[in-house]
């Protein structure tokens, strides 16, 4: 990998965390729920801190890449999730949102074992993890709208 392929991984990966602020905010604003509502504005913050980071590593990029050479980054597998319409149903809503935080995660995870640099190893896990608990998040929510009789 050199630095212009890096550099590519990283914008897509602030695009990704873009679509996803854009992802909440229309949720936020379809939905009825205060609790949805508050939910998914809270993720627009997260959203929004995760590309604050991946920005913070593309202004520094630095001349030998941070990442084991040898790995499949599996950067090829990401795909962009189609965007969320004003007129999609709750659960269809919380069913693509639970697949877009699976799939950052993953990403996340991806770059944090190629990486070899230890504190950029321990951003893209923190990223990860804070993607896997929004994905919690999202199918605890799946769950109570899409099966009732578990309340």
């Amino acid at each position: 990998m050199n630095q212009s392929e890096y550099e590519k991984i990283l914008t897509d990966a602030i695009q990704g965390e873009i679509d996803a602020q854009h992802f909440y905010q229309d949720a936020a604003q379809s939905v009825q729920d205060p609790f949805l509502k508050d939910l998914f504005t809270s993720f627009v913050a997260e959203e929004k801190k995760h590309e604050t980071i991946l920005k913070g590593f593309i202004t520094n990029i630095p001349e030998k890449l941070p990442f084991d050479e040898a790995r499949d980054y599996n950067v090829a597998q990401t795909v962009n999730p189609p965007k969320v319409s004003t007129d999609m149903k709750p659960v269809d809503a919380f069913a693509l949102a639970m697949k877009k935080e699976e799939e950052a995660m993953h990403h996340y995870n991806n770059l944090a074992n190629g990486c070899t640099a230890p504190e950029q190893k321990r951003i893209f896990q923190e990223l990860a993890a804070m993607e896997r608990e929004h994905k919690f998040k999202m199918e605890k929510a799946f769950v109570d709208i899409g099966y009732p009789e578990v309340w």
